[in-house]
């Protein structure tokens, strides 16, 4: 008898009702997040704690009315108007050194990463880690 198997998404859905849960948060950005009416809100939560544990610098807070993640400054923001994926600006996403196929946009300063759901969540989960570890390396001049 095979072993079911189940997505790393599914497995998130499981264990996860409320995307507020998570020990690595902030109580203001956990109070945020029980006033948030968000078809996606899982999702948000999981991106959450994949910038979180990404490096154990990265902090954050309620800027402009969404949880922002920060080191040496403003590193991204949830973009919380976005109802069909989730957005998350990163504010200076252009001067993150490397190549991130994740960062979208032209511009000369800001960059976004979109998700989809709980599974493009999850398969875009090393680049977003390695999009933080760069801001962090960046900013320790490494």
């Amino acid at each position: 008898m095979g072993v079911a198997r189940t997505s790393p998404a599914a497995r998130f859905l499981a264990t996860s009702t409320v995307w507020y849960e998570s020990s690595m948060g902030t109580p203001d950005v956990d109070a945020w997040s029980r006033e948030l009416d968000h078809p996606l809100a899982a999702e948000m939560g999981r991106v959450r704690e994949i910038v979180l544990g990404a490096d154990d610098r990265v902090a954050e807070t309620i800027k402009w009315k969404t949880p922002t993640f920060m080191y040496e400054g403003n590193i991204a923001s949830f973009n919380p108007r976005a109802k069909a994926h989730v957005s998350l600006l990163f504010h200076t996403g252009a001067s993150i050194p490397g190549n991130h196929t994740l960062l979208e946009g032209g511009g000369e300063t800001a960059r976004y990463a979109r998700f989809d759901d709980l599974d493009d969540v999850e398969a875009k989960r090393e680049q977003l880690e390695a999009v933080v570890r760069a801001w962090c390396a960046m900013k320790d001049g490494a």
